[in-house]
């Protein structure tokens, strides 16, 4: 079929036989919107993920801060060393989950620290005291 010059070339009518050396009654490719040859349907692409689970309408529900982090700030009043403990596990956690409360955890950390070492020095200091206390100078007969 031959057509004017500047006219797009339209593509084969399936119902048409071929033209350019392929035999009747060879099917030829599937257009869109055809069925590919020996009836079967072509293969679906897959489906993207749904949302989240659960009933509609239900809100998402809020993520508050870590609790270990809470904890952590918590303790570091109570019990500085667990604070510590607290505070590194509340960061490891908050770094794998996504949680809010990393400054919390961080605070905890920090003032976990200070008063461990403002304890370690009073207990050094009491000890000292008491060894010098304790101490002989001779001055005593």
């Amino acid at each position: 079929m031959s057509q004017p010059p500047g006219e797009p070339e339209q593509p084969p009518s399936p119902y048409e036989p071929p033209s350019h050396g392929q035999p009747y009654g060879q099917p030829q490719q599937p257009h869109w919107g055809h069925q590919p040859p020996g009836g079967a349907q072509p293969p679906y692409a897959p489906q993207p993920p749904y949302g989240q689970y659960g009933p509609p309408g239900a809100p998402p529900r809020p993520r508050g801060p870590n609790t270990l982090a809470i904890l952590s700030l918590v303790f570091a009043f109570v019990f500085a060393p667990a604070g510590i403990v607290l505070g590194h596990l509340a960061k490891r956690q908050i770094r794998q989950t996504g949680e809010e409360g990393d400054q919390l955890a961080t605070w905890g950390l920090i003032l976990s620290y200070v008063f461990t070492v403002l304890g370690l020095i009073a207990c050094c200091g009491w000890i000292g005291l008491a060894w010098w206390a304790n101490s002989d100078n001779g001055n005593y007969r």
